[in-house]
Parts: C-alpha cells; sequence; structure tokens
C-alpha cells in the first residue's frame, strides 16, 4: 500500500482546487437546504490507466432505479463528515475496505431536486484497490472500475433526453448508460483534469423509459 500518487492525480487536485457549485450545476441550493448525503469518486489505477469505481442500483428500488451511480447515499446520525458517510456507504454497498482509500478533498455540495439531497463528492484515490462485489443485492446490481480511456472515447459519449425535456450528457460503458447527476460530474471531472476529448456533436437519443422509470 502507498499514498504516493500518480503523476496524473496533480492536474485534477489542481483543478478542483478553485472549482465552485457552478462549475458543475447551474441548479442553486435552495435556502432550507435538504437531507445531506454524500457520494465517493473513488480513482484508482491499473494496466488500462485511471479508472473510476460505478455502482449500478438494483431494478427494483423505488429511487433511481436500476441507474448507474457513485456509491454513496444519505448521512446517518453517526456520521462524522460527509467523508465518513461516503466511505460507510461504500463499505456497505460494495464492500470497500477503508484502509485501502485516501480521501484528497471534498467537493461543493450540490441540489438534487427529485430526491431533494444535498450531495458532497468525495474525490478519494484508491491506493490499494481489491475485489468488491455487491453487498446489498435488493439496491446494489453490480459493480465495476470504468477506465478513464473508456469513459472519453468519443464513441462512448451521447446525450440523452429525459421525458421531461431535460437534455444531458452520458455515456454507454461496459452494458450502463450512465447519465444524469452522475454522468454530469464525470463530464466536469474529465474536463478539469484534462482528459476529455472532443464529444460534442455525440448522437443524441432519447432516454428509455418503462412506465415512468428511466431503464438502464
Amino acid at each position: 500500500m502507498t499514498d504516493e500518487l500518480p503523476d496524473w492525480w496533480q492536474p485534477l487536485l489542481s483543478a478542483v482546487a478553485g472549482a465552485r457549485r457552478e462549475d458543475f450545476t447551474r441548479i442553486p441550493v435552495p435556502a432550507e437546504g435538504g437531507r445531506a448525503s454524500a457520494v465517493l469518486i473513488l480513482l484508482g489505477e491499473s494496466t488500462d490507466g485511471p479508472d473510476v469505481l460505478l455502482l449500478q442500483r438494483a431494478a427494483e428500488l423505488r429511487n433511481h432505479a436500476g441507474q448507474p451511480a457513485f456509491p454513496g447515499g444519505a448521512a446517518d446520525p453517526g456520521d462524522a463528515d460527509a467523508t465518513d458517510t461516503a466511505l460507510r456507504e461504500a463499505t456497505e454497498e460494495v464492500g470497500l475496505r477503508r484502509e485501502t482509500v485516501r480521501v484528497l478533498t471534498e467537493l461543493p455540495s450540490l441540489w438534487i431536486p427529485v430526491s431533494r439531497f444535498l450531495v458532497t463528492p468525495v474525490l478519494a484515490w484508491w491506493r490499494s484497490p481489491h475485489p468488491v462485489a455487491p453487498m446489498q443485492p435488493a439496491e446494489v446490481a453490480g459493480v465495476a472500475r470504468v477506465p478513464v480511456a473508456e469513459l472519453v472515447d468519443p464513441a462512448n459519449r451521447l446525450w440523452v433526453r429525459h421525458p421531461s425535456g431535460y437534455v444531458g450528457p452520458a455515456f454507454r460503458v461496459r452494458s450502463m448508460l450512465v447519465w444524469g447527476f452522475t454522468a454530469g460530474i464525470l463530464t466536469v471531472l474529465l474536463d478539469l483534469a484534462g482528459w476529455a476529448r472532443p464529444w460534442e456533436d455525440a448522437p443524441r437519443v432519447e432516454l428509455p423509459v418503462a412506465g415512468d422509470r428511466p431503464v438502464p
């Protein structure tokens, strides 16, 4: 296990040091706030270069059913802070061992109107990766380390239009359609790190839905 960061980390850390909420979203935080929550943006390194840990929500969930996401969730009363929430949730969801992670910074908290969560993204280095898997099958259907090289490949990028009319960035990787909040955060981070490749002319597709729910 080592605390030494790969060279690719420094440009990203320098960029996020000055990041503002407005860099990630145009949605303001309401005066009354919302339910505190956190997600873990866990970057590791393999033979394919840097990668990020994503999970896929179970299809039976009431909220965000079947949707790819970062590990994370609502804060518990016993959590010390957003970092503690993110690490606890990742441990519960995919079996992440805390001692293998070095948390580097917390990003600005972001408001998600549909769930009324105030989400703090926690950026961390997976200094000693280990196998992970769904720990709660009723909530998590799968988990994958997705290489950044796949995320920035223009062939894997697209725009999706939600039935509400919202149009946002998306990725099609590892049999997952990554859209919404997670895709938005990834898009900004890839840009800030200098990893992004031109993709603005990517196809625009309708978000598949079954009844009133998006289809993963």
